[in-house]
């Protein structure tokens, strides 16, 4: 059976193989560490240039997850209040969670209906805990694809009195996909995983404007901020699909943008299709990544219409990968969505390999389900 890839947001086929890296341990004083330490180097400062910061600011990582939990967990080094948005990836929500069984203040910034933090919650977040030094809000949500306005919302957290706030900003789904400039967002950190831009899995980026104390302990690595021995295959490889991706950024999608329209409109006329958030919304709807839709059928659980599109041959999802072995949809539920509607709801996702014949097979196949259901 021909299958046809919808869950992109999960991870990205790869587009070709990785740069050919120096087998040598980075840390080692030999040719061969010397050689590798090079081409550790090399990615770094190629992974700068395409981001647009100086490369002293990026530390490599196995990918987004543990760049977050590097950032949020080395907050226990320090005293105020955390705040993160109410539709965070659970590596960013349940590293949150730890510090406050830990015993720090943190709390939550609600979203609005669209899925999107607003400045007008953003605003009453920080005046409920004034003592907040550290906030999260992630660029693009991984589940609806909803973009926040990082330029806008740092603007309102630098303008507060008061000692400054750490940013930080899971960009996983942003990088590559959307407009994104770290230095006009004023972050003081960042997370890049490479899988989902069509890189190899276990390699990341961690972008810190200032060098911060980790918790984790361990070698020199990384200036300490990741101790282990570098993946400089991997690290050659996260640059290749960085440059690849920031410099095709635009016209794929312009692409996107159009075979998300196809797809919208063709779900709508099928019946039973409800967008979510529940808006009417087209491929260029700034608002939205037009990579990511979360789409519900009136009457038919998500995990069903997942499961009914698998045997069909199309992989779908019912949220982050990261989360699928537990119940519930806390993002969805977060943006005051019906219960019945979010257990509906699942994840199509599409990157620049999908096709308009792609496109069109998924709303045959939907229409011929539903029929069945």
């Amino acid at each position: 059976m021909e299958r046809r890839y919808f869950d992109w947001a999960a991870t990205a086929p790869p587009e070709g193989g990785p740069e050919p890296g120096a087998f040598g341990n980075p840390s080692s004083l030999h040719a061969e560490g010397r050689r590798a330490r090079e081409r550790l180097e090399e990615a770094r400062s190629r992974c700068a240039a395409a981001l647009g910061v100086d490369p002293r600011t990026l530390y490599f990582s196995s990918g987004g997850t543990e760049s977050n939990a590097i950032a949020i967990l080395s907050f226990l080094l320090r005293r105020g209040a955390c705040l993160y948005s109410a539709v965070e990836h659970p590596s960013v929500r349940e590293n949150c969670r730890v510090l406050e069984r830990l015993g720090r203040s943190v709390g939550t910034i609600p979203v609005e209906a669209d899925g999107r933090v607003s400045e007008a919650a953003l605003g009453r977040a920080l005046e409920k805990r004034p003592d907040t030094r550290f906030a999260a809000i992630m660029a693009v949500n991984n589940e609806t694809g909803a973009v926040n306005d990082l330029e806008a919302l740092c603007r309102l957290i630098r303008g507060r009195p008061g000692p400054p706030v750490h940013i930080h900003s899971d960009l996983v789904q942003a990088v590559g996909k959307t407009p994104t400039d770290l230095s006009a967002w004023d972050l003081d950190s960042a997370s890049i995983s490479a899988h989902k831009l069509g890189g190899p899995r276990g390699i990341g980026l961690l972008y810190l404007r200032k060098p911060l104390e980790a918790l984790c302990r361990g070698g020199d690595q990384e200036g300490g901020i990741r101790p282990g021995t570098e993946n400089t295959s991997g690290a050659l490889a996260l640059a290749a699909c960085l440059e690849s991706c920031i410099r095709e950024e635009e016209r794929r999608r312009g692409e996107a943008s159009a075979r998300m329209d196809r797809l919208i409109r063709g779900l709508e006329a099928g019946g039973r299709f409800v967008p979510i958030p529940p808006d009417r919304r087209d491929g260029g709807d700034r608002r939205f990544s037009p990579y990511i839709l979360q789409a519900a059928f009136d009457g038919v659980p998500g995990e069903v219409m997942a499961r009914a599109l698998d045997q069909a041959g199309f992989a779908v999802s019912t949220g982050s990968a990261c989360s699928s072995a537990h119940a519930g949809r806390p993002v969805l539920q977060a943006m005051g969505l019906d219960p019945k509607l979010s257990l509906e709801g699942i994840r199509i996702s599409q990157g620049w390999s999908t096709t308009a014949e792609d496109i069109d097979s998924l709303v045959r196949a939907v229409s011929k389900i539903l029929e069945y259901l």
